[in-house]
């Protein structure tokens, strides 16, 4: 049975959807900052997922365990544990109230407990939009952070807060169907830009590539490659009296994500579609 194509101008148009996704990244990664040596070693982030969707009424939410490494499946440094609540308001627009705790850690001595533990509390706005055959999703939240470093001199009932925000737009281009269904492969891009409203402005910046399949109406899988930038403001370094310009760490990571929906349509109904945007 042949598959159902795009035609020309629109296959054109998704292509330069999801290409332009990937140059958003381009000027603000090289915006007036001395760069510092790239860390030429991949990280490794595992991202698990279980998604409950909107009901009849609106409601759903997801929780998600994430842990990340300083290489490929070892040095295991960070973890977090995270989920949500969210409201469908129509069809293509949700908000979202979530919370989670943030662990990082020296990975040479996981003994010695964490570096910083952050709790974050954010509300989140989602909105979603077709062109074509791609599906286009912008995520716009702000956080509230509350972090504790393991040898701060902060009282131990109070913690160093800041707030920031983030904004992310988001591509999904299935590959054998026209929708996302049990059984489509897809490619999914994305990019995210982060704000610190005390400064540096521009915090950091995430680019993200890679595809994966919709095995079943449960199970979505997928692998990608994400760049993560972060900027460290310009500062005087202490007891030398020497000024450090503002300079950026780039690092690349392998992304595995397993997401599972719980799907609340019977065996012999057909659910909602489901597109999978990167969870975090």
């Amino acid at each position: 049975m042949n598959r159902p194509s795009l035609p020309p101008t629109q296959a054109t148009a998704c292509a330069l959807l999801l290409g332009g996704l990937l140059l958003l990244a381009g000027p603000a990664a090289h915006a007036q900052t001395a760069p510092r040596p790239p860390d030429r070693q991949w990280g490794s982030w595992t991202i698990n997922t279980l998604v409950l969707p909107g009901g009849p009424k609106g409601w759903g939410g997801y929780f998600e365990l994430q842990g990340r490494a300083n290489a490929i499946a070892r040095q295991f440094f960070y973890n977090e544990i995270k989920g949500g609540v969210s409201y469908d308001i129509t069809n293509n627009f949700t908000v979202l109230l979530g919370t989670g705790r943030y662990s990082t850690a020296d990975y040479r001595d996981l003994s010695a407990g964490y570096l910083a533990l952050e709790r974050r509390l954010w509300q989140q706005f989602t909105f979603t939009q077709p062109v074509g055959r791609v599906k286009l999703e912008h995520r716009f939240r702000v956080e509230q952070r509350w972090t504790r470093f393991r040898d701060d001199v902060v009282p131990v009932n109070q913690a160093r807060y800041r707030g920031r925000q983030r904004y992310r737009l988001s591509a999904v281009l299935p590959l054998n169907n026209p929708t996302m269904q049990p059984g489509t492969a897809f490619l999914s891009v994305y990019n995210e830009v982060f704000f610190d409203p005390r400064g540096p402005y521009f915090e950091r910046n995430r680019v993200y590539a890679g595809g994966g399949v919709q095995l079943n109406r449960n199970v979505t899988v997928q692998a990608a490659w994400l760049n993560q930038i972060d900027y460290r403001p310009a500062r005087a370094q202490p007891g030398t009296g020497l000024f450090i310009a503002r300079t950026r760490q780039a690092k690349d990571n392998l992304v595995l994500t397993l997401v599972y929906r719980i799907v609340r349509a019977r065996a012999d109904e057909k659910p909602a579609p489901f597109t999978p945007f990167q969870p975090d």
